[in-house]
C-alpha cells in the first residue's frame, strides 16, 4: 500500500514543467496550482495552444508560451530553443487517446484501413512523448491517457512505457484514478504513468483522495474488466482508497448552482452570448467548491457562459426529468407531435403532412442505438464523463433544471477549471478543449504526490 501524506512546505526547488500534447492546459494548471512554474508546452490545435498560453503564461506576466506545432514534425532543436537547458524539468502530457478508447476505435475503424489500430500513427505518439522527456533528461514524468490504453491491439501501453522508463534510469508505475475522488464533480477514470529518475528520488507517494463515493455502487470503475487487465502487470499500482471520514463526491448542483440562469423557459428567445461577455453570479458561493472556483476571479463575474441553440429540442428538454436518456426524450417528442397534430387538425392518414411535422418536432435518432447520447444531469450526483464530442453537440450533458445543454462555463466547472480560466475561442473549440482536458484538481493531487517523491524522506 503506497504511503499517504499531507502537503508540506516545499523542501526543494521545483523543476519547471514542459507540457506536451497539452490541450488547453488542464494537466499543467494542476501542477501550477501545486507551486510549479510552466516553462513551455506543445500542442497541435492552435485554439487550444492559445488558450493554454493565455491562462498559464501571459495573464500572470510570464513571457513563456505554448508552441503550436506537430510533435512528429517539429525539429527538436527548435523546441529546445524555447527552454533554459540549465534548468531541471518535469515532462507531463497526454498523447491523443482516440486510438485507444472504445468509442474512438469504433469510429476509426469506420474510416478505413489507415485508421485501424495497427495502422493509426496516433497509437504510437507516446513514443514521441518519451523521446522528448528522455532527451530533456526530465527529473520526473507524468503521462495521462484513457484506461483502454492497457489493451491497444494487444499491447499494454502503460506497461510498455514504464518498461522503457525503467531501462532509462527511472522508477515508474501506472495507476487508474477517478477524478470524483479528488474533488472534481464528475466521475472520470483516467490512466496515469508516474515516473521519477532514480538519482532524484523514489516513487513512494501516490495521489490521496479528498472525497469518497456516496455508495459502493457509485464507484464507476469496471472492476471485472480492470482486474482482467491488471493481473500480473509488473508496473501497476492500485490507487489509494478514499477514507470513510472524507466528504462525499461533489454533485452537479453543488458545482454550478451559483452560476447565472440563462434559459428558464423553453419559449424564451435564445441569446448567443459571446465568449468574453461578463455575467454576474446568481448567488454568493454556496459551498467550498464554488468558493474555490471563484477564489482568484477578481472580476467577480463569469465569461464563457454560453450554450447551443438547439431550438427543435428545447420543448423536449423542458419535460425531461433528471437522469433521463434519449428513450424518455423520444417518448416526450412523440407526445408533443401528437398534440401538435391534433391542434393543427392533421390526421395520421395524411402521411405527407404528418411526416413533415414529425421532422420539425421529433429527433431522427434510433431509440435502440442512441440511448446514451442524450442524458439529463442530476443535481444530486456528479456528472458523468465529459467528452470532446461536446464540440459537436451537448445532448450528452443537459442542464438539470433549465431546458438546454450545459454552457461552456458549466462544463468548465464540472472539470474543475476555475472561473478565471478564460476560453477566448469559439464555443465549439472551448467545448472540445474542456472535454479533452485533465481536471486541474486531479492534476494538482498528482503534482503534490510528485513533490513528495522528489523530496524523498527528508
Amino acid at each position: 500500500m503506497p504511503k499517504t501524506y499531507s502537503p508540506t512546505s516545499l523542501k526543494l526547488k521545483l523543476p519547471g514543467i514542459i507540457d506536451l500534447f497539452s490541450g488547453c492546459g488542464g494537466l499543467a494548471l494542476g501542477f501550477q496550482m501545486a507551486g510549479f512554474k510552466i516553462r513551455s508546452g506543445l500542442e497541435l490545435d492552435k485554439n487550444a495552444s492559445e488558450v493554454a498560453s493565455y491562462n498559464l503564461h501571459w495573464k500572470i506576466g510570464s513571457n513563456h508560451s505554448h508552441i503550436t506545432d506537430d510533435i512528429t514534425l517539429l525539429e527538436a532543436d527548435n523546441f529546445y530553443n524555447h527552454i533554459d537547458k540549465n534548468e531541471n524539468f518535469i515532462v507531463i502530457g497526454g498523447p491523443p487517446c482516440q486510438a485507444y478508447s472504445k468509442i474512438g476505435r469504433a469510429k476509426l475503424n469506420s474510416l478505413g484501413e489507415n485508421r485501424r489500430p495497427e495502422n493509426d500513427v496516433r497509437g504510437k505518439l507516446y513514443e514521441n512523448f518519451l523521446d522528448y522527456a528522455l532527451n530533456i533528461e526530465a527529473n520526473a514524468i507524468v503521462m495521462e491517457n484513457v484506461p483502454e490504453a492497457v489493451d491497444y491491439d494487444g499491447v499494454n501501453i502503460p506497461e510498455t512505457v514504464c518498461k522503457i522508463l525503467e531501462e532509462n534510469g527511472y522508477e515508474a508505475k501506472w495507476t487508474i484514478l477517478n477524478a470524483a475522488n479528488f474533488g472534481v464533480p464528475q466521475t472520470r477514470e483516467r490512466l496515469f504513468v508516474m515516473a521519477v529518475k532514480k538519482s532524484i528520488g523514489q516513487l513512494k507517494y501516490f495521489p490521496v483522495p479528498s472525497h469518497r463515493p456516496y455508495s459502493e455502487k457509485a464507484d464507476t470503475v469496471n472492476k471485472l474488466w480492470l482486474q482482467s487487465k491488471i493481473k500480473n502487470q509488473k508496473y501497476y499500482e492500485a490507487p489509494i482508497s478514499p477514507e470513510d471520514s472524507l466528504p462525499y463526491w461533489i454533485t452537479v448542483g453543488e458545482a454550478i448552482s451559483d452560476l447565472p440562469a440563462l434559459f428558464l423557459d423553453h419559449n424564451q428567445k435564445y441569446k448567443n452570448n459571446k465568449p468574453m461577455v461578463l455575467k454576474s453570479y446568481e448567488f454568493e458561493p454556496q459551498n467550498d467548491f464554488q468558493a474555490l472556483m471563484r477564489s482568484n476571479n477578481q472580476l467577480n463575474k463569469v465569461t464563457g457562459h454560453m450554450f447551443r441553440n438547439t431550438k427543435r429540442d428545447f420543448p423536449i428538454f423542458a419535460q425531461m426529468k433528471e437522469g433521463d436518456n434519449y428513450l424518455s426524450a423520444h417518448k416526450i417528442a412523440m407526445t408533443l407531435l401528437r398534440e401538435e397534430m391534433r391542434r393543427q387538425g392533421i390526421l395520421e392518414s395524411d402521411t405527407e403532412k404528418a411526416a413533415e411535422l414529425k421532422r420539425k418536432i421529433v429527433p431522427p435518432y434510433s431509440t435502440e442505438k442512441f440511448l446514451g447520447k442524450w442524458k439529463k444531469l442530476s443535481l444530486t450526483k456528479p456528472s458523468h464523463t465529459l467528452v470532446a464530442h461536446l464540440s459537436t453537440d451537448t445532448y450528452s450533458h443537459l442542464h438539470p433544471v433549465e431546458p438546454r445543454g450545459i454552457s461552456v462555463r458549466e462544463a468548465a466547472r464540472l472539470q474543475s477549471f476555475p472561473d478565471d480560466f478564460i476560453f477566448n475561442c469559439s464555443m465549439g473549440a472551448a467545448f472540445k478543449q474542456i472535454g479533452n482536458a485533465v481536471p486541474p484538481l486531479l492534476s494538482k493531487a498528482i503534482a503534490l504526490a510528485m513533490i513528495k517523491n522528489m523530496e524523498g524522506d527528508q
